[in-house]
Order: C-alpha cells, then sequence, then structure tokens
C-alpha cells in the first residue's frame, strides 16, 4: 500500500493529506438544516449532516491529493449512526480513487488487537465468507503495549497489503511528559523509532516500508533526529497549520529522494470558509474554499522543497 500511496503522491505533486474531521459546528448551516429536515435533530440527523458535508468536499479536493485522514472520533462521538457515516465516507473516499487513513490509535495485545487489525484493514470470517468490514488503506497504531500490540497489525498489513502509522513523536503539548522521557539518556521516542524500524523491516515495500510513523509539525528538531533513524519509514505529519507547525518546519522530514512524508491539515482545509483568507466564498460555497486551502497547502509545502 506504501507503494500505490507514494505514486499519487508523485502523480499530484501533493504530498499532503486531507484530514475529514467534521466537527458539527464546521458544518455549514444549511447543510444542518437539510439533513435535519429529514430526520431530526437526532444522531442520525448529525450524522447525514457530516456525511453530505464530507461529500462536498471530496467532491471538490479529490484530483488535488492523495489521501484522506478520516478521525474516527468525529465520528464515533455520533453513535452507530455516525460510524455509518463514516462507512460511507470511506467508501466514497476509495471510489474517488484516494488512499483512506484511518486516525483511530488502535493498540491493544492479543486476540483484541487482531480484531481491531482484521476490522479495519483485513478481513472477517462470517460462516464460510469473509468480509472486508471498514476496509481503509492504513490506520494510525498506538505503540504503548510494545510488539505485542504492534505485530497482529503488520501481520494483517502483509497478508492484504495495507499500511499502519505508529505514533513516535505526537504533536500535542504535553507528547513530551512521556515520549521526551530518557532512557540510558536517550529519549523515549528514539526508541519506539528503532522498534518501527525493526517491525517496517518485515513488511517493505519497494523502497519504504508500510510500516510508516506520526511525527507532528511542531516538534522540528526531533523530527530531523527522527528522520535520520528511519531512512525507510513514511512519516505522518500532523500539527501543521492550525496547530503552529509551517512549512520551513518540514523541510527535513522529507528524504533527498523528496519522499518520505505526507502532512495533514484537518481544520485548515475543512473548515477554511471560516477563515478570514477564504471568507469571500461563504458557507455556500465552503468546499471550493477548502479546494483553494488545499491548493494553498501543496504550493506553500513545494515552495520549501
Amino acid at each position: 500500500m506504501i507503494n500505490t500511496l507514494i505514486q499519487k503522491i508523485q502523480e499530484r505533486k501533493a504530498p499532503i493529506v486531507v484530514g475529514l474531521d467534521p466537527m458539527l459546528n464546521y458544518v455549514p448551516d444549511w447543510i444542518q438544516k437539510a439533513a435535519f429536515e429529514e430526520h431530526g435533530e437526532t444522531l442520525e440527523g448529525a450524522a447525514e449532516a457530516i456525511w453530505q458535508f464530507n461529500r462536498g468536499i471530496v467532491d471538490a479536493v479529490c484530483d488535488l491529493i492523495p489521501a484522506v485522514k478520516p478521525q474516527l472520533a468525529m465520528y464515533e462521538q455520533f453513535g452507530i449512526p455516525g460510524m455509518i457515516a463514516f462507512q460511507k465516507t470511506v467508501d466514497y473516499c476509495k471510489e474517488k480513487g484516494l488512499v483512506v487513513i484511518a486516525d483511530a490509535k488502535r493498540g491493544d495485545i492479543g486476540s483484541t488487537s487482531v480484531a481491531y487489525a482484521v476490522g479495519h484493514l483485513g478481513k472477517v470470517s462470517v460462516g464460510g465468507k469473509s468480509y472486508a468490514p471498514f476496509d481503509e488503506d492504513f490506520i494510525t497504531v498506538n505503540p504503548y503495549l510494545g510488539t505485542d500490540g504492534v505485530k497482529p497489525f503488520v501481520d494483517v498489513c502483509k497478508e492484504h497489503q495495507k499500511g499502519i502509522f505508529v505514533l513516535v513523536k505526537t504533536s500535542n503539548p504535553s507528547s513530551g511528559e512521556f515520549q521526551d522521557q530518557k532512557i540510558d539518556g536517550r529519549p523515549l521516542y528514539e526508541l519506539v523509532a528503532e522498534k518501527v524500524v525493526a517491525w517496517g523491516e518485515e513488511c517493505m515495500g519497494d523502497s519504504y516500508s508500510n510500516v510508516g510513523c506520526v511525527v507532528g509539525a511542531t516538534y522540528p528538531e526531533q523530527g530531523k533526529i527522527l528522520r535520520k533513524l528511519m531512512p525507510k519509514t513514511y512519516i505522518l505529519v500532523p500539527g501543521y497549520g492550525a496547530q503552529g507547525g509551517t512549512a520551513k518546519d518540514l523541510v527535513d522530514y522529507f528524504n533527498e529522494d523528496g519522499l518520505g512524508a505526507i502532512v495533514n491539515s484537518s481544520r485548515g482545509i475543512i473548515a477554511a470558509y471560516k477563515k478570514e483568507e477564504y471568507s469571500k466564498f461563504g458557507e455556500e460555497h465552503y468546499a471550493e474554499a477548502s479546494r483553494q486551502a488545499v491548493e494553498d497547502m501543496i504550493a506553500d509545502i513545494n515552495s520549501v522543497m
């Protein structure tokens, strides 16, 4: 799957991923109104609103980008209807030829880890048939439980040609409470990075591994170190834009081949119409605002490459 992602990045000259993380207050009033008229002010109504919102954005940007990253929590908060909206979003994005990275941050051990991996990346057996329940292309994984928690995902990735992104150094302000703690003089995130490399050696694509990692744009110095520690590991980079990460911060996340990283922006794109620089589009044309934000982000990142 990493080969597919790289091919799409190269075709579109866009090392970016759009985070489909729809809070209800991002959804224009006219979309909410139509959904509530059909379903009432219910969980079903909220789910319909976010699905229609997502579809508008995907239609507007799918020719510009290689991938999307829906955050499961934004759908789970609306219960079963929200998860149906998530599935509709995944299916629609794949119909449009986009790679889907599920931001789920799953991590457990034993049969539970296997179940997460099978449910999101693999196939589950039902009698004499098998089904791909969510069928995303990648999923984010929390490595806190160690190899027992990650290997089931790697095994499923090898079987079904899928991929994962393992949390290494996250973009949030308090990430250092654990991730920066020293063990024999080295920060924990470096030790996790070395494990990511080892896991990834079992699951290689042509030039990069199907086992990628997550390193926040808000920690560029650490990102520079981690890039050197993980030369064949693709880095998913959150924290650009709204969280303070800049294109200049990202230069060292890429390898000399111009590959090796894909940068995420969520609300900076999907809620672009709420920002002053895109306010001219208005609510009615929220998707066009998102398209302009994508074009601006691509130009911004490519300008420093």
